[in-house]
C-alpha cells in the first residue's frame, strides 16, 4: 500500500499577513487572551504570556498595528515642531536648543510626545507635515512662516506659529523684534556709539553672505529679520546718526568672521556691533579677540535672545533678553490643551535689555 504523501497546512506568515486571530489558533487560546498579553500584560499568568509570544514570533506576528489603535482613538498623544532649517539646527544654536527643551518638559508633563518635522525645502515641507503623525504642529517660523503656516491649514490639525504674525484666525506666539531691536541700537547710543556695524541672520533662501543694502534695494524676505533691521535702523535714524552697513551672515563661525572683518574694512571708524542673534554676538566676539581687539574697550557687542551661552561669556554679552521657554509652554498648551479653556490665542511676549560687560563707552 503506497503511503500517502503528508499534507503540511500553510504557515499563516507565508503568502500572507499573520494576524491576532492566527495567533489564538495556533497558541490554542482565546483572541482576547493574545491582545491581552500585547497591550494588558499583567492580566496574563507568566507561563501563557510566554506561550503566546513565542507562538507569535514564531509566526512572525509582531503585535497590533498601532495605526489602527491612533486611528480608533482619534489621538496620537505628540505634538510636531516643524522648522525650515536643517534638523541639527534645533541642537546648535543656542535658542532653539532652548525653545525644544522647554516644549520637551511642557510635553512630558502632559505624558506625551514631540516629533521633529523637517520643512527643509518645499516638497520635504509638504509630505511631512501631511504625514505626521500627530496631533498638532508648533510651526518654528524664524526663517519662513507664510510657507509653513499654509502646510500646517491644508492638513486640519491644530497649529501655533511661533514669531510669525499670520491671519487673524491663526494662534501665533510672538515678540516685539522691533521694539527689542531699537532698545539694542539706543543703548549703544546712550552709551556715545556713533558708527555701527550690523550683523544679520539669514535674510532670504539660500547660504547667503555679504553686504545687504539697508536703503531697501536688497530683498529682506523672512519677516523676523526685517523687524529687528528697521528697528536697529530706526534707532540709529532718531539719534540723527548715519545709517550703518550691514552683512548677512549665516549664523556660524565663519560667515560670522567674515563679516566683522568686511564690516571693519568698509568702516573702519566702528565701535560697535549689533548682532541679531546671541550666537551671531558670541562669533563675533571670538572674532575680535582673535585680531587682538578687546570687548568692550575697543567694539561693544549686543546680541539677541538672553540664552545662557552669552550670560556666561567672559565678558558676559549685553543682550535683548526674550522668554524662550515661555514660548515653547505656552505653543504646547495652544496644540495639546482644552479649546475651551484657552481664552488668549495669539501672544506678543515682553522682551527686557539685558546690560552685560560687552558694552560701554566707545574708546578715544
Amino acid at each position: 500500500m503506497t503511503k500517502q504523501p503528508e499534507i503540511n497546512e500553510p504557515t499563516p506568515g507565508a503568502g500572507k499577513t499573520v494576524k491576532l486571530a492566527d495567533v489564538a489558533r495556533a497558541a490554542g487560546v482565546s483572541q482576547g487572551t493574545v491582545s491581552n498579553v500585547f497591550n494588558r500584560p499583567e492580566l496574563v499568568s507568566p507561563s501563557l504570556r510566554e506561550k503566546v509570544e513565542a507562538t507569535a514570533a514564531t509566526l512572525g506576528y509582531r503585535g497590533p498595528d498601532p495605526r489602527g489603535r491612533l486611528l480608533r482613538a482619534g489621538r496620537v498623544n505628540a505634538v510636531g515642531v516643524v522648522t525650515s532649517a536643517p534638523l541639527h539646527h534645533f541642537f546648535e544654536d543656542p535658542y532653539t536648543r532652548i525653545f525644544l527643551a522647554e516644549i520637551s518638559r511642557s510635553c512630558q508633563a502632559r505624558g506625551a510626545g514631540i516629533s521633529l518635522v523637517s520643512a527643509l525645502d518645499d516638497e520635504i515641507a509638504a509630505w511631512n507635515i501631511r504625514t505626521a503623525l500627530v496631533d498638532g504642529f508648533i510651526l518654528n517660523c524664524l526663517v519662513e512662516g507664510s510657507r509653513l503656516v499654509d502646510l500646517a491649514r491644508r492638513r486640519g490639525l491644530p497649529f501655533v506659529a511661533i514669531d510669525f504674525r499670520s491671519d487673524p484666525d491663526v494662534d501665533y506666539i510672538c515678540i516685539d523684534d522691533e521694539w527689542g531691536a531699537r532698545e539694542a541700537a539706543r543703548h549703544l547710543v546712550s552709551l556715545g556709539h556713533k558708527r555701527f556695524g550690523i550683523l544679520m541672520i539669514p535674510a532670504s533662501d539660500g547660504p547667503h553672505a555679504g553686504f545687504l543694502d539697508v536703503s531697501g534695494e536688497d530683498p529682506v524676505r523672512f519677516d523676523l529679520v526685517r523687524r529687528r533691521l528697521g528697528g536697529y535702523l530706526a534707532a540709529i535714524s532718531e539719534a540723527g546718526l548715519p545709517l550703518p552697513r550691514a552683512f548677512e551672515t549665516q549664523a556660524d563661525e565663519a560667515s560670522v568672521s567674515a563679516g566683522v572683518d568686511a564690516l571693519l574694512a568698509d568702516d573702519p571708524t566702528i565701535t560697535a556691533f549689533l548682532c541679531m542673534s546671541d550666537r551671531i554676538a558670541l562669533h563675533a566676539c571670538h572674532r575680535l579677540a582673535s585680531i587682538g581687539a578687546r570687548v568692550p574697550e575697543d567694539y561693544s557687542v549686543v546680541g539677541f535672545d538672553g540664552t545662557r551661552e552669552a550670560a556666561t561669556f567672559n565678558p558676559p554679552i549685553t543682550t535683548i533678553r526674550q522668554p524662550v521657554g515661555e514660548k515653547g509652554a505656552a505653543a504646547v498648551d495652544l496644540v495639546l490643551g482644552d479649546p475651551a479653556a484657552i481664552t488668549e490665542r495669539q501672544l506678543i511676549l515682553p522682551l527686557s535689555l539685558v546690560v552685560g560687560g560687552s558694552s560701554g563707552p566707545p574708546r578715544g
